[in-house]
């Protein structure tokens, strides 16, 4: 018995073809990446064909999908146009803020329609938001005067308070910026340290120094320091103390006591603004569950004047690889 052949299967009805032109064909390389390896990434995520002729871009795909692509090459397009340059992690998360709706209706709907232009600009470095909650993050730490900032590492939780807090001191707004962490050991023991206060500390506070060079020229960093307009200290040392007019960070929160907490946050002073990061799955205090950052959240998230912002795994961006590692390891704590 001859089998009868089967039909062929009827491509979706919402298939589309969308075109762009460009402006700025001399960006093109770029945004295409070597060997067209955005493109590709972009095609791999979205399950949409692209091709690209001199400086026009075809995307054929399901209309949704075929939307968010031309969406995405778009913002990067703009990206590069800021002068800064595109990453295979800008791409994964340019794909990203497109797999949900921006916060506060912001969303990119159409062509009529823009991406927020919140940025925030350092002397060295404009930072964007790259994942919808960072850009709430963003929101939060230009409204409110105490943030909490929840999440795992990777999310830009210190980052982009840095930033934050650096744009203020060079613009005015503050007149001073002090990161402080807890001086507790992630899960080792140091033993003794050589060298003075500064130097037995340091190593604990490296992270922070990190992010400020980043943002500004080393000898800016060292002349602030000398001046007292930045300063890096353990948490132990904000006791006693009213932090007036100043960007005021603390790194680290969830490896505070519930006292050390309560302490650091009335320090509070008059036109300050408080930052307050942490991992409450990532305690190294010897009982974890007396986390002073967990205590705080409970305590106080509902206030008006203070802000809590939850990243997840979603809104690592760094290395691919470190969302998959937080992701294998929540799941397993799960």
């Amino acid at each position: 018995m001859k089998r009868k052949a089967a039909d062929p299967v009827p491509e979706p009805s919402d298939r589309v073809r969308l075109n762009i032109q460009f402006d700025r064909p001399d960006l093109l390389g770029p945004l295409f990446g070597q060997y067209d390896q955005n493109l590709i990434a972009i095609e791999n995520r979205l399950g949409v064909y692209i091709a690209a002729r001199g400086d026009k871009v075809t995307i054929e795909g399901q209309a949704d999908a075929a939307a968010r692509a031309r969406d995405v090459l778009k913002s990067l397009h703009e990206q590069l146009m800021q002068g800064r340059d595109i990453s295979p992690t800008d791409v994964g998360t340019a794909i990203a803020m497109g797999d949900e709706p921006m916060l506060d209706g912001l969303e990119i709907v159409d062509d009529k329609k823009k991406r927020p232009s919140i940025v925030i600009r350092t002397r060295r470095k404009t930072i964007a938001p790259r994942t919808p909650m960072q850009l709430h993050y963003m929101q939060a730490l230009a409204s409110e005067d105490v943030i909490f900032a929840l999440g795992p590492a990777g999310t830009g939780k210190t980052y982009v308070a840095v930033a934050q807090a650096v744009s203020q001191l060079i613009t005015g707004s503050v007149d001073r910026l002090i990161l402080s962490r807890p001086a507790v050991e992630a899960g080792e023991r140091l033993g003794f340290l050589p060298g003075d206060m500064k130097e037995k500390v340091d190593p604990y506070l490296r992270p922070l120094y990190d992010a400020l060079y980043d943002m500004l020229p080393a000898e800016q960093v060292e002349r602030r320091i000398a001046a007292g307009e930045i300063e890096i200290a353990p948490l132990a040392f904000m006791r006693g103390r009213t932090l007036a007019n100043a960007f005021i960070i603390l790194d680290e929160a969830q490896n505070t006591t519930p006292q050390q907490m309560k302490m650091f946050l009335t320090r509070f002073g008059e036109n300050s603004r408080m930052v307050v990061c942490g991992d409450p799955k990532q305690v190294d205090l010897p009982d974890a569950g007396r986390s002073g950052l967990a205590d705080a959240v409970g305590r106080l998230e509902g206030i008006e004047g203070i802000g809590t912002v939850r990243f997840g795994t979603a809104d690592v961006v760094r290395a691919p690889i470190v969302a998959r590692i937080v992701k294998a390891y929540e799941g397993a704590d799960a």
